[in-house]
């Protein structure tokens, strides 16, 4: 669907005196938001710059750039008249003279892919003394033993057969008798005769519905998390990237979050060059943008690679114009237009998985 531009026409008219001659577009950046195919381009942000381009009857030529910044570079040097890509907008970038941003078009965050590490026995076991096992563990015996205690204090004159008025022994027994009560197994092979002993009991058969339904429920949580537990990430959280050899992209925004991390970065020259250093295990992860990580693991089902549990931050994308360009007010214009029309979603919802 192509939205109706609705800019004044004395705005149209300035833009086309401006852009008589064709606009020359720099374009970098990785899937599925550049994608590359001999001399013809396509991803998310080549579809959402058609768009604009054609709204805005704006004749253009794609001059293909290494990078976000040497695309940048070359806009603000004067060589280009327009940058578009996965460019994120930083307050770096905008204090960079000779260029501005347009409104963003797409919000993304920064993300950290690992190796994925087969989870050992003691990782699959960590559940079973984690907070919920241990909890419900805890509760139970407490239960058990405060019910246990009532019961022997009520029974062990009037049943001192069954509940032996020395402590210990009339505690097990009473204990034991809480026990088979809760788990509604009731061997009979004790059972309280007095009033206040069977009121007891009354009030914990009600209590153990409920108890045993909340203790099954941590436990059966960590048992369930116990047995799914097949791999874990050897990064959990942005403290351990603190000294970890970790490759980025030359040029993007990966090189500034591995120096704020305190990581030791390794440049490479794009994003596959980066995660073949991870496969090798020449590096423990890749800071790149959540969108194109993401696309890789569904393009590569099979891969031994997956996402940390956490962002390092969250980013938003734009596409530069020369400073004092006319082409920026039609452009942030058709932007806004697609954004609330849901043109934008629906073309990210056709490329991203």
């Amino acid at each position: 669907m192509r939205l109706l531009f609705t800019a004044p026409l004395w705005s149209l008219l300035i833009t086309a005196v401006a852009v008589a001659a064709p606009l020359k577009v720099g374009v970098s950046g990785e899937a599925p938001f550049v994608e590359r195919s001999g001399d013809k381009f396509g991803g998310i942000s080549l579809t959402i710059w058609r768009e604009i381009a054609g709204i805005n009857n704006l004749d253009y030529q794609l001059v293909p750039q290494p990078n976000a910044q040497a695309n940048l570079d070359a806009l603000a040097a004067g060589a280009l008249d327009v940058a578009i890509g996965p460019i994120t907008i930083t307050p770096q970038r905008v204090a960079q003279p000779g260029f501005d941003f347009t409104q963003p078009y797409f919000y993304a965050e920064e993300a950290v892919l690992v190796l994925r590490e087969r989870a050992n026995l003691l990782v699959r076991l960590r559940p079973l003394v984690g907070v919920a096992a241990l909890s419900s563990v805890g509760v139970l015996l407490l239960s058990l033993f405060a019910v246990g205690n009532l019961i022997w204090l009520a029974e062990r004159r009037s049943n001192h057969s069954q509940f032996p008025r020395q402590y210990l022994h009339g505690l097990g027994n009473a204990m034991w008798f809480a026990l088979v009560t809760l788990t509604t197994v009731g061997y009979g092979d004790r059972a309280p005769v007095s009033k206040t002993g069977r009121a007891i009991t009354a009030v914990w058969m009600v209590v153990s519905l409920i108890a045993v339904s909340s203790i099954t429920a941590g436990l059966a949580s960590a048992f369930t998390v116990a047995l799914a537990r097949n791999s874990t990430a050897p990064i959990t959280n942005p403290t351990q990237l603190r000294g970890a050899v970790i490759a980025v992209v030359r040029g993007t925004t990966s090189e500034l979050w591995a120096d704020r991390m305190g990581a030791k970065p390794v440049a490479t020259d794009n994003l596959k060059q980066a995660i073949d250093l991870v496969q090798q295990k020449r590096a423990e992860g890749v800071i790149y943008d959540r969108p194109a990580l993401r696309y890789f693991i569904a393009q590569n089902p099979k891969t031994d690679l997956q996402l940390a549990p956490f962002d390092l931050a969250s980013q938003t994308y734009g596409f530069a114009v020369r400073s004092g360009s006319p082409l920026r007010k039609p452009i942030n214009v058709t932007v806004m237009s697609m954004h609330r029309a849901g043109e934008i979603s629906d073309i990210v919802d056709r490329a991203l998985p």
